[in-house]
């Protein structure tokens, strides 16, 4: 290899390591969290209302959130219907946040989700496949209609006739609508954390990005 040749290469290494740190500063820049001190007074009062019905301080997707506390109240308010008190029941609401978590490859979600639904009773072997953009196989009759619902929801946009009897048949109507809204909702929070390119603990592992 040439001097000149070595030194183009070189050249290159170094441009491609320089755009990688710039995106990566650009990411950690994007939606910061705010500190608590530097809140608005619309902020603390949203913040308060979080502590008040979650007994716990704003975390995770609802910390980008905070940029505008009207729609983080709402958000937070959706929530504490849907994930807690929705037809569906805790178990079957998690396993739609883990589909919803890997249809948009959002990293965050699922560590945060992927505990609690094995601790509500999803198995194992059923969130491996989730994250592995598998069907899973051995599924209650009850995933296996949460699953074919949520998944067709995520990736046609809307869900076939057939799809619709089985889950109607099963949760009702007031059923068909709390779990849209536990997909529709999680797929916002997942949505806010990807725009922000939400940093999550170190130890946070990340699924697999799959093609287009």
């Amino acid at each position: 290899m040439s001097l000149e040749t070595y030194m183009k290469q070189l050249k290159t290494l170094a441009i491609t390591i320089a755009l990688l740190l710039t995106t990566a500063v650009n990411a950690a820049e994007r939606l910061p969290t705010i500190a608590p001190e530097n809140y608005t007074d619309e902020q603390k009062k949203a913040a308060d209302e979080f502590m008040a019905a979650r007994k716990v301080p704003v975390f995770g997707p609802f910390e980008p959130l905070m940029y505008s506390p009207q729609v983080m109240s709402q958000a937070r308010a959706s929530g504490d219907y849907l994930r807690y008190n929705s037809v569906l029941g805790n178990t079957l609401s998690e396993l739609v946040i883990l589909v919803t978590a890997r249809e948009w490859s959002q990293d965050y979600e699922w560590h945060v989700h992927y505990p609690i639904a094995l601790k509500a009773g999803i198995r194992p072997e059923i969130a491996a496949a989730i994250a592995d953009g598998r069907r899973p196989v051995g599924m209650s009759n009850d995933e296996d209609i949460v699953y074919d619902f949520s998944t067709e929801l995520h990736k046609n946009k809307r869900v076939s006739d057939a799809t619709f009897e089985r889950a109607v048949k099963r949760f009702g109507q007031k059923g068909i609508v709390d779990l849209t809204g536990i997909n529709a909702y999680y797929a916002l929070l997942a949505m806010q954390l990807n725009v922000a390119q939400y940093r999550g603990p170190k130890d946070m592992k990340k699924l697999a990005r799959f093609p287009e």
